[in-house]
């Protein structure tokens, strides 16, 4: 029984060397997945090619979840957040088959174990609701989204079948603690972010006028598609030929639209990303690819866009 149990405990304190050295190239390949969409965000990375067509990456990574934090002048993408996870899981695996750490190796070894646990855990929860507001509120596909929501899943499978766990029960009672918090805590998240929330308008500093206008079905039509299709406007909170254009959607149909604010003092403003696009006047739409600068008349909106509904605006 004693042997039984020291063996066990061997095995828990060591895992699985060649399991950790998978989990590391699975990190490497998230940290140059996130890594590349953080440097595209803040300007610094031209544009990735994304699989299946760039329009559904475009929509989700401006989508109001792209992004978690942002303030006068700067932006920190979700993806950041997720680039720190993949380094904390790469370090983990890596750190106990270094050598010199014969003395430490069991202790450390096990420590990192319940750490890469833990954090692939957080991420492939996580993930899942990414996929889900993805498929049910953005309604785009991203490919970069959907190849880090399959490494967190791979890192956890991996993290529970190579750590060597003499006591699973303890193993899954924790996980499903963490799992439920994580859970509860993306859905408040979500929800928070969620544009068609019924909310109090932004207001305050650095806040573009409120839009008035009432929406009809052909213009909140026409947004949706220029939302779908990648389109963004270019816009600053002070701009009032920017209010002008809102207000010819009507504030329904504003709220549909990708509206990327320019000003560095404005709410939620992605400076680096309009200088990255040399965005000269306001407001300026990006359709297809291409940079038209002022107010358009949502006809010819529709007409660039290639909107095949109703043009009755």
């Amino acid at each position: 029984m004693a042997a039984s149990r020291l063996t066990s405990r061997r095995r828990q304190d060591q895992g699985s060397k060649w399991v950790r050295i998978a989990m590391a190239v699975l990190a490497t390949v998230g940290v140059i997945d996130t890594g590349s969409i953080t440097l595209k965000r803040w300007g610094l990375l031209g544009n990735l090619t994304c699989p299946m067509g760039a329009d559904g990456c475009d929509k989700v990574l401006n989508s109001p979840w792209g992004t978690l934090l942002q303030g006068d002048g700067f932006s920190v993408p979700l993806s950041f957040a997720g680039l720190l996870a993949y380094l904390a899981v790469l370090i983990m695996a890596l750190v106990p088959l270094l050598p010199g750490l014969s003395e430490n190796r069991g202790d450390l070894a096990r420590r990192t174990w319940w750490g890469l646990f833990a954090v692939s855990l957080g991420m492939a929860v996580f993930s899942l609701v990414l996929v889900g507001l993805m498929v049910f509120k953005i309604q785009a596909f991203c490919f970069f989204c959907a190849l880090s929501a399959t490494l967190s899943v791979l890192l956890l499978i991996l993290s529970v079948a190579g750590g060597g766990w003499d006591d699973p029960s303890k193993l899954f009672f924790r996980g499903f603690l963490l799992a439920l918090a994580v859970l509860l805590g993306s859905l408040i998240w979500a929800s928070v972010l969620d544009p068609e929330r019924p909310d109090a308008p932004v207001t305050g500093a650095g806040a573009p006028p409120l839009v008035t206008t009432e929406s009809t079905p052909a213009k909140v039509a026409l947004a949706e598609h220029l939302t779908a299709s990648g389109a963004v406007m270019y816009s600053a909170y002070w701009c009032p030929h920017c209010h002008e254009q809102k207000e010819a959607f009507g504030k329904e149909a504003a709220k549909k639209l990708t509206v990327i604010e320019c000003a560095a003092d404005g709410q939620n403003n992605q400076r680096a990303l309009c200088e990255s696009k040399k965005i000269e006047g306001f407001p300026t739409w990006e359709i297809n690819g291409k940079l038209d600068s002022g107010v358009k008349p949502l006809k010819v909106l529709a007409r660039l866009s290639g909107f095949k509904g109703e043009t009755n605006f």
